[in-house]
């Protein structure tokens, strides 16, 4: 226990800037207002919805997180070690350690590229949906029994034909 909270020790680089040693290795952390200076104001405000989210969190429900945080950066670690090992590379630990990094950085690159087109495709598939549920629920119900009837505009469900026994 007391070696995992000296691994988590803030120390000065060389540098000026804090550094944090994890698992043997050290990176470098950027002031926080230099970040949040380089933010995005839509990452500012995502920032600051998940910061007031956070608050009102129990113990329990940030313990969650942070295990499923440490579990998918976990997995992301081992996903990069697995890229390192196909390209056939043999890194010393120094470029071993910015190969990964470089791999984790392109991938949230890559992923949040997939998430901006999937959020467009969406919102393209959709559009002609609200179009055409506007245009369904504009139009006058029809009594239920009309429906029944066969007054209904909606197609009848298809039966299926029995299948043919052996």
């Amino acid at each position: 226990m007391a070696d995992a909270a000296l691994a988590q020790r803030p120390h000065r680089g060389g540098d000026g800037g804090m550094r944090f040693a994890q698992n043997g290795r050290d990176r470098a952390v950027r002031p926080m207002p230099d970040r949040w200076r380089e933010m995005a104001p839509q990452d500012r405000q995502r920032f600051r919805a998940n910061a007031e989210r956070w608050q009102q969190m129990d113990g329990a429900q940030r313990e969650m997180l942070r295990e499923r945080e440490q579990l998918r950066l976990q997995r992301m670690r081992q996903e990069a070690d697995a890229a390192l090992r196909q390209s056939g590379l043999q890194l010393e630990a120094e470029r071993r350690q910015q190969y990964e990094q470089r791999y984790l950085q392109e991938r949230r690159r890559i992923e949040e590229s997939l998430r901006h087109e999937l959020r467009e495709k969406r919102q393209r598939e959709l559009a002609p949906v609200v179009e055409r549920l506007k245009k369904e629920f504009t139009q006058p119900q029809q009594p239920q029994q009309q429906q029944q009837q066969g007054g209904s505009n909606s197609p009848k469900p298809a039966t299926a034909a029995p299948s043919p026994k052996k």
